[in-house]
């Protein structure tokens, strides 16, 4: 999608879905240098509220904003700009099969790239039982449609 194409408030449901397994979740985890025992180590986190080891989020985090490229900036976007307003209101557990929905929050024209212009839009990952495990606010700069 280019600038032009994004339409404030509108929500798009994003198709790719993930099934994240434990693989998913340990590779991660040790490429990111996070030891963490409640992403490594399945017998320290059966004492935990989980009962077993939780996904890393910033892997959760990750995917859910991975999902909407191929539907939104593959090939027009030109950066993210920020994330804010990170939350994670549920755990996400290996097996489960997560999908991401984003809303279009706001958009404005750049000021110092006139092809350009700067998106912000809300991320919402959903697992299988429909629960939100992730949310997020994402400002990115977007090609302007050079047709337009």
């Amino acid at each position: 999608m280019y600038y032009e194409q994004f339409v404030v408030g509108e929500t798009l449901d994003h198709p790719l879905r993930r099934t994240i397994t434990e693989s998913d979740n340990t590779w991660f985890s040790a490429l990111t240098m996070n030891p963490q025992p409640l992403h490594m180590d399945e017998e320290s986190s059966k004492d935990t509220n989980f009962g077993t080891r939780i996904v890393n989020s910033v892997f959760t985090l990750g995917l859910v904003c991975g999902m909407p490229v191929y539907d939104m900036t593959l090939g027009t976007t030109l950066g993210n700009l920020g994330f804010t307003d990170i939350t994670f209101p549920k755990p996400v557990f290996h097996g489960d099969t997560l999908r991401s929905r984003t809303t279009v929050v706001e958009k404005r024209e750049s000021r110092s790239n006139p092809a350009a212009g700067i998106v912000t839009a809300r991320h919402e990952g959903l697992n299988q039982h429909d629960e939100v495990v992730c949310e997020c606010t994402r400002v990115f700069l977007m090609k302007r449609d050079p047709q337009a």
